[in-house]
């Protein structure tokens, strides 16, 4: 009976060990996310999105798709976006990919600063198809903690893109984009000795001037930074097009015009309101001061006490005092022979503030484009005729 008693004992004792095993063993581990090493959206996504939308620090910016497929930026005039900026933002997101899962507790979810910076693709009825928030960067190592929608998750993803909200950042900044090899004629004006025109018949022949000095020739190097100038024309800022400093500019341009070998013709007017200088105001008496400074200065007492002692002092007539006026912002003007050229259509909606250099950088005076001529060569010696014997 005693045997039998202690095998029913430990049968007992270990089913209560299996039971108590059982009741407190940790729970599986939850199967690894999907999205882990994913980019973190897939570039389809993307494709499909009509609009992008990106927020941060409390500024959204929107970017729009057009239906040929090009994207525009409704805040800032209807403009078109810049392509390569944003291609290489789209990159980024797509190349990026999340790297693990740092947390599902909302407590340390709420302490990786999850606020408003976000990125939103959106279709064509303005419904939310993808959301990212973006929190903090990890203190070690790179990267960014990220959130999808409200997901109860905090990933870091290898994304380090900066999310700009400025609208003017985004729009294509391109007024020109002139390829030298196209450009068959240029007419380059001066404010002393009128316009020179320089031209070629073919891409590969030097270029000729309708005035070309004697002895001279053009200066091919001169003609190409020119044409680099006036080709590449990027805006840095815009106004209404009825902005005084652009109406000054307009009225103080200059005017180039290129004719492309397939017959289009552009012009490229540059200008801005010039350096001013204005005689400055008599001061008024005492400058109003009032008080011991009423007085004036010690030089100024003794004038009057000189006054009083008949005493002449040899005084000269102050001289004037000129104030200037420093020039203002450099506009540029562009209009393209095919009027469906958007460029013109540009014009219509704003006035475009370039950098500086853009225009100081322009050839001032007509003998910049000219150099010396090689002399020509000498001519070669004649060969003397060889004499014939007499007969016999």
């Amino acid at each position: 009976m005693k045997i039998k008693t202690l095998v029913v004992s430990i049968i007992v004792l270990a089913l209560l060990a299996a039971g108590a095993y059982l009741l407190q063993r940790p729970s599986p581990p939850p199967p690894a996310d999907s999205r882990l090493n994913q980019p973190i959206v897939d570039r389809a996504t993307v494709e499909k999105a009509a609009k992008i939308r990106i927020a941060d620090g409390g500024k959204i910016i929107e970017l729009t798709r057009q239906t040929d497929g090009s994207w525009k930026v409704p805040s800032y005039f209807d403009m078109p976006a810049d392509f390569g900026k944003l291609s290489g933002f789209i990159g980024n997101l797509t190349e990026a990919k999340l790297q693990r899962l740092v947390t599902s507790n909302a407590e340390r979810i709420a302490r990786l600063e999850f606020k408003d910076t976000k990125v939103d693709l959106l279709d064509a009825s303005d419904k939310v198809v993808f959301t990212l928030t973006l929190g903090k960067n990890p203190e070690t190592g790179g990267g960014r903690f990220v959130r999808f929608g409200d997901e109860q998750k905090a990933f870091l993803a290898s994304f380090s893109a900066w999310l700009d909200t400025e609208a003017r950042n985004w729009a294509n900044a391109e007024l020109t984009n002139i390829k030298p090899d196209d450009v068959a004629k240029v007419e380059i004006p001066f404010s002393e000795g009128g316009t020179v025109t320089v031209s070629r018949a073919k891409k590969e022949d030097s270029w000729t001037a309708d005035k070309t000095p004697t002895g001279q020739r053009i200066k091919a190097d001169r003609i190409a930074s020119l044409l680099s100038s006036v080709g590449t024309i990027r805006f840095t800022d815009s106004t209404a097009p009825d902005d005084a400093n652009a109406g000054a500019a307009k009225a103080n341009q200059r005017a180039f015009k290129l004719t492309t070998f397939d017959g289009k013709t552009i012009s490229v007017a540059m200008g801005r309101k010039p350096e001013e200088k204005k005689l400055k105001p008599p001061s008024a008496s005492n400058d109003g001061k009032t008080g011991p400074a009423a007085l004036g200065s010690v030089a100024e007492l003794a004038k009057k006490d000189d006054s009083k002692t008949g005493e002449k002092k040899d005084d000269k007539p102050l001289a004037p005092e000129f104030e200037t006026i420093p020039a203002g912002p450099v506009f540029a003007f562009v209009s393209h022979s095919e009027t469906s050229a958007p460029v013109n259509a540009l014009m219509g909606k704003r006035a475009f503030q370039i950098a500086e250099y853009t225009f100081t950088g322009l050839p001032q005076k007509a003998d910049e484009l000219f150099e010396a001529a090689p002399p020509a060569p000498a001519p070669a010696p004649a060969t003397p005729t060889p004499a014939t014997e007499p007969k016999k």
